[in-house]
């Protein structure tokens, strides 16, 4: 009865998950379907930082350089996007740790909001940011891959975008076949990537110290005074460190959550601030902003200027850092739609789990083919500010959460708490970061609301309506039927 309920109790603490859980049984078909605890530390710092390493690095400097004009004002950015994150992580370690199911934003969004909100999250998310950084991550890989064999004309477009969907589909199987498999390859991975920054880092230091410093001369010179550009060039550099909250999203497969999760947060983000910006004082050491803004491939450019008939080897090692960012995007993003499946809201053959690999085959496969359509364009900048315009709004919306769920449940428990000023700050200024680019980007902008909100007559004909027309209901039983029998999926619970 409402008259006895405690209003101190959240509406997760009914069924927190115990960080103590037990694994179950894979192997045996009368054991409970569903996820397995299979990541530690390294595996949780593994994620964060293949997300993160995956191709940004590689493509945003150059939309921070032509949005600001200058040197010195770049280098500022991409400090500011690193404590930005940071400050994000924070609180993002707070809610996972007081609410430690998978999902992440999503999650948050609705336990905080409700139903309606949290299902644009989700429609958002698998229409346009999901779908639109698999495309962006493959066109890297591919643009990375080709160029060296294009160095004085422009790569063949379709080419490129058919590279693309092919390491889409095969990432998407290789998620579908062995979640373990991908998990260990992270491991791989990640040394990988950390490898080819840190080689661009070496190289800059190596220039600078033979006395090349003349880019860094009048470091501000000609920087732009207009908020908007300002913001975008914030958006370019915060895509490049968009991934500090994807862990969040796996949070049930995440052994001793409470301990690990903030763990990860707080090895890797310091970690990728302090790379990013080395690895940026390399590039414009080397390469002139004009050089930087004329290249979809910085690290290519950047090698053949310094390293003659070794500048191959850029290329190979900045094409296994997109492909490996791109397979831990792949494998954390499907279980964002996986969570919404499971809470109704999309068609519940999403929430399903293949009985022989515990993975949710049927969510992998629906989000690779939105991946594909978003290949339909190839102008990568373009691309970026739409994804970062509307996922910006939905991580603005999830750390408010945690200005909500201190309100509403000031006695929850919470294995991590920020200090009230932290979500607070981050919320005041993604709040400008939205409004200021209105004006430069107004069609992008106005494109992103638009597609989010025609998730609302979706969300009341599809959920909320309780009594649905029977041929609808027929046709998604069917689907259902035919999910299960084509992939062997089955819901968890079951």
């Amino acid at each position: 009865m409402p008259a006895k309920r405690e209003v101190t109790k959240s509406p997760t603490e009914d069924h927190l998950i115990s960080p103590a859980d037990p694994a179950p049984n894979a192997e045996g078909l009368n054991e409970k379907i569903k996820m397995k605890k299979h990541m530690g530390l390294l595996e949780g710092v593994a994620i964060i930082l293949g997300i993160i390493f995956g191709s940004g690095i590689f493509i945003s400097p150059r939309g921070v350089i032509e949005e600001v004009n200058s040197v010195g004002f770049s280098l500022v950015i991409w400090i500011l996007c690193g404590l930005l994150s940071m400050v994000g992580a924070l609180c993002y370690a707070e809610l996972g740790t007081c609410i430690p199911k998978s999902g992440g934003d999503y999650t948050y969004i609705n336990e905080a909001y409700g139903s309606l909100p949290s299902f644009l999250y989700l429609w958002a998310a698998n229409v346009i940011f999901v779908p639109t950084t698999n495309s962006i991550m493959g066109l890297t890989f591919a643009k990375y891959v080709i160029q060296p064999f294009f160095p004085e004309c422009d790569m063949p477009d379709l080419g490129v975008r058919l590279m693309a969907a092919a390491i889409i589909c095969f990432l998407t199987f290789l998620n579908c076949y062995n979640v373990k498999a991908t998990v260990k390859l992270q491991n791989v991975f990640m040394f990988c990537k950390i490898g080819a920054l840190v080689v661009i880092v070496l190289i800059g230091i190596v220039w600078m110290s033979l006395g090349n410093v003349e880019n860094f001369s009048n470091a501000f010179v000609h920087t732009t005074q207009n908020p908007g550009k300002i913001a975008k060039a914030f958006y370019s550099g915060i895509f490049s460190y968009s991934g500090w909250n994807y862990l969040n999203f796996m949070t049930e497969e995440l052994r001793n959550p409470f301990l690990n999760l903030p763990r990860a947060i707080y090895i890797s983000l310091p970690l990728v601030t302090i790379i990013y910006v080395l690895a940026n004082m390399a590039y414009m050491s080397v390469l002139t902003p004009d050089a930087i803004a004329s290249t979809d491939a910085i690290a290519v450019t950047f090698g053949n200027a310094v390293l003659g008939k070794f500048s191959w080897i850029l290329p190979i090692l900045v094409a296994i850092s997109a492909f490996g960012g791109l397979s831990v995007h792949i494998m954390s993003s499907s279980r964002v739609l996986y969570a919404g499946a499971r809470n109704d809201h999309f068609p519940v053959m999403l929430a399903h789990l293949n009985v022989k690999t515990l993975t949710p085959v049927p969510s992998l496969i629906f989000l690779n083919i939105l991946s594909l359509i978003m290949l339909c364009s190839s102008d990568i900048q373009l691309l970026i500010h739409y994804c970062t315009i509307v996922e910006t709004f939905f991580v603005t919306l999830s750390v408010s959460g945690v200005l909500y769920f201190r309100w509403k449940y000031p006695k929850m428990e919470r294995p991590i708490k920020v200090h009230l000023a932290v979500p607070i700050i981050f919320v005041i200024i993604c709040v400008f970061l939205l409004i200021l680019p209105v004006v430069e980007s107004p069609l992008v902008f106005l494109g992103g609301v638009l597609i989010t909100l025609s998730g609302v007559p979706v969300y009341y004909f599809g959920i909320a309506q309780e009594k649905k027309p029977k041929k609808f209901r027929s046709i998604l039983k069917g689907a259902t039927i035919l999910c299960q029998k084509l992939l062997l999926t089955a819901h968890e619970d079951e």
